[in-house]
């Protein structure tokens, strides 16, 4: 089976052009230069030296990027938030900018959660809000179960939680020998399938976002941590207590969701409503698995009314091409 699965990445690989191949790692200065701007921060906290942004005045409001993307993935909301909201957005271990940590083989939520205290800590940081998207999620209401007296509101955009099936492509990339491969190469075309996988609008998958997306996973060390996140995701997606943890969340939150999600669907998001204590819902009609990116004046719009009022008031349909 190992064998079959090898001949199907190579057969994939081998309809890309050579200079998509992403064999070679992209050097950290130039994506640095590429990917930073004058509310870039760089912060070392143990074994990383972690890339955010810190942007606004106001009540803090943190925000957690999904896997295999970055702090941009908020570039609408930081626009829309940073008036009312000092916005703090942060590259996670094995992405971005960030890089790996190379003490890890596995990324557990338990690391995660101890690397995002360890990062508010050394910025002096005691009280916030947090919102994740997918993986983001994932960290982010373990975060507020284990430090519900510091997260004020919490919102969850698409996010990881209970056990399902991995979407085909990431799966993919955690198998053995494929998972080997890809800490060699990692083909633009295989980027640009994620998108518009993750999309509702495939329309919105423009060639400047898969190439974000493409160099910032050619980082040095990215590749490697990437199948390192997803292994870990993987060995969890599949157990039965991955969200035992959910009923214990008491911090006021609101549900973010696409209606097209296909990666973590809509019946993820009615286990969250059904075991979270204090819950607010919202959907969007055409909508993928990364709402902020999709609609992000609308979402925007949404988490602020949550984050100032505590309510989501009902609007009319929306969809992807508002």
């Amino acid at each position: 089976m190992n064998i079959i699965r090898l001949l199907l990445l190579i057969s994939l690989v081998s309809l890309s052009g050579c200079a998509s191949l992403g064999i070679s790692s992209r050097p950290l200065s130039e994506l640095t230069q590429n990917y930073t701007d004058q509310d870039s921060r760089f912060i070392a906290v143990d074994n990383l030296v972690i890339h955010y942004r810190d942007e606004g005045q106001g009540p803090v409001l943190v925000l957690l990027h999904g896997v295999a993307s970055s702090l941009q993935t908020w570039d609408g909301w930081a626009e829309q938030l940073q008036d009312s909201f000092r916005i703090i957005r942060l590259d996670l271990p094995a992405h971005g900018l960030t890089g790996p940590d190379p003490a890890q083989e596995r990324y557990s939520a338990g690391y995660m959660v101890s690397v995002l205290d360890r990062f508010m800590t050394r910025l002096g940081i005691t009280e916030f809000s947090l919102a994740g998207n997918s993986l983001g999620g994932y960290i982010s209401w373990n975060y507020a179960l284990a430090y519900p007296q510091k997260v004020q509101k919490l919102i969850l955009l698409d996010a990881a939680g209970y056990p399902q099936d991995m979407p085909f492509i990431m799966n993919m990339a955690s198998w053995p020998l494929v998972g080997e491969l890809s800490t060699l190469m990692m083909p633009r075309f295989i980027i640009g399938w994620n998108l518009q996988a993750a999309y509702g609008d495939e329309d919105k998958v423009t060639d400047r976002l898969v190439k974000r997306y493409h160099d910032l996973t050619l980082r040095k060390g990215n590749r490697s941590g990437l199948v390192d996140v997803l292994r870990t995701m993987k060995e969890q997606s599949s157990n039965p207590e991955l969200g035992a943890g959910v009923t214990q969340v008491i911090t006021p939150t609101l549900l973010m969701w696409g209606e097209e999600d296909d990666w973590v669907p809509l019946d993820i998001m009615e286990q969250f409503r059904r075991d979270l204590p204090d819950v607010r819902v919202i959907t969007y009609e055409g909508v993928g698995h990364m709402p902020m990116e999709e609609l992000p004046v609308q979402t925007a719009r949404d988490a602020r009314s949550f984050l100032q009022t505590g309510q989501v008031f009902a609007l009319p349909a929306v969809t992807a091409g508002d």
